[in-house]
């Protein structure tokens, strides 16, 4: 596809555009200077913001160039929440988070050629202005009337809650950004999801009622939602996030590879950089052959690649597959191991006993009985050798890195021990890998 307007509707990323028909002869005419912007609300980004990191390295790539926008001044207040206020963290918090931001941003656009990217911040430009500027230049342009009609207001009004005239603001602030960065940048776009259309079109606005003749345009992207109803981006152990501190390679990796059949050709359109011939094939694949996983395990090595790196990848890409035996947990370095068996049910000990009393401590079987059957099966495995004796007891020299033992029911049913000096969780439930 040469048309990025195409491209962007193939892959789903189009929910609201201000003027289809206008952006795409802009794109035709360009390049066009573009930008997002990403609030420090939280210590790193999550999967939600990924969605529109990858929108702009599709638009740069066709020969735009970007502006990514960390907000220094709007993360001080945050954009209306559905149902309440926001806790408003201090400034030398929000600044630090902003550069931690920038550099889960930076790594995923090109800041070199005739398109190079550019990092802002809305600090620059808010912090000099005092509030009689802000309300004689901004304030000026905005009709309350229009303000408190956008979605996420109106929410906000209805409930018991309220809004602040902080938060209230924050569309002003946006709709600034925008201005700035087309008197500065000559920037004529404004990407976000569609959750945030009322505060695209503020600048839109904005920009028209200053700047008369001025051609400026908005994409919303479609929120992304799960085909089992619960939230993207959302697992039980918590949000998917881009920091490997938050959210380990490992568990960042399964996110993925445990992705529903029904999701994971609209996640490949949104997410991969496959051509559209390559993820026709994979939709094949996962329609002919689902158990193979195939469009599953491309998306999750083609992500984990690119948010932490190939070497991450394959260290977790190692770690999946010596966990059910197709490869050897010793060879894990400490780090990974550690992290994929956080992601399993697991318990603490002080000292090893009989494999069928750890099968039961930890929940891989509902009684000592029943693991007694499972070794009898020959269902067992303590770090993917196969348990012959039901009064088998492991011995410490098979503790890996001196810590943990992996048992196994079965092929896919797994959980962990950890020897510690003080012994603390309790059984979990049968997950399933690969």
């Amino acid at each position: 596809m040469t048309d990025i307007v195409d491209e962007l509707r193939w892959r789903g990323l189009i929910a609201l555009s201000t003027d289809e028909d206008a952006l795409r002869k802009a794109f035709a005419d360009g390049p066009v200077t573009f930008y997002c912007g990403f609030d420090p609300t939280a210590p790193s980004l999550h999967l939600g913001n990924l969605v529109q990191i990858l929108t702009m390295r599709r638009m740069q790539r066709a020969g735009n160039r970007p502006l990514g926008l960390v907000g220094g001044a709007t993360g001080l207040i945050g954009d209306p929440k559905p149902n309440s206020e926001r806790t408003l963290n201090a400034p030398e918090v929000v600044a630090a988070w902003v550069e931690r931001l920038r550099g889960q941003i930076e790594p995923l656009l090109d800041f070199d050629g005739p398109n190079a990217a550019v990092m802002v911040n809305n600090l620059d430009w808010t912090q000099g202005m005092s509030a009689i500027e802000f309300l004689r230049d901004v304030g000026k342009h905005f009709r309350v009337n229009k303000m408190i009609a956008k979605e996420a207001v109106a929410r906000r009004l209805n409930s018991d809650a309220g809004i602040s005239y902080t938060e209230f603001s924050y569309q002003l602030l946006q709709g600034m950004d925008y201005l700035e960065l087309y008197r500065r940048y000559g920037c004529t776009l404004q990407t976000g999801g569609s959750d945030q259309w009322g505060n695209l079109t503020s600048g839109t606005d904005l920009i028209h009622r200053v700047e008369p003749g001025a051609q400026v345009h908005a994409l919303g992207t479609p929120l992304i939602t799960k085909a089992d109803g619960t939230k993207f981006g959302k697992t039980e152990s918590g949000t998917i996030w881009l920091d490997p501190a938050m959210t380990t390679p490992y568990a960042f990796f399964q996110f993925w590879l445990n992705a529903d059949d029904r999701d994971v050709a609209k996640f490949l359109r949104i997410f991969s950089f496959r051509s559209r011939e390559e993820i026709e094939e994979l939709e094949r694949a996962t329609e002919e052959r689902p158990q193979a996983r195939a469009a599953q395990r491309a998306l999750a090595e083609e992500l984990t690649t690119l948010v932490h790196g190939a070497d991450q990848c394959a260290a977790v890409t190692a770690a999946s597959k010596a966990l059910f035996g197709q490869g050897e947990l010793a060879g894990l370095d400490p780090a990974t191991l550690t992290a994929a068996l956080s992601e399993v049910p697991h318990a603490r000990v002080t000292e090893l006993g009989p494999v069928v009393d750890l099968f039961a401590e930890v929940g891989l079987v509902a009684s000592k009985s029943a693991a007694r059957r499972t070794v009898k099966e020959g269902g067992a495995y303590v770090n993917n050798v196969k348990v012959t004796a039901e009064d088998a007891v492991p011995d410490p020299s098979e503790l890996l890195h001196g810590r943990w033992l992996v048992l196994r029911r079965g092929k896919r049913n797994l959980a962990a021990i950890e020897v510690t000096d003080e012994a603390a969780g309790g059984p979990g439930a049968d997950v399933t890998g690969g």
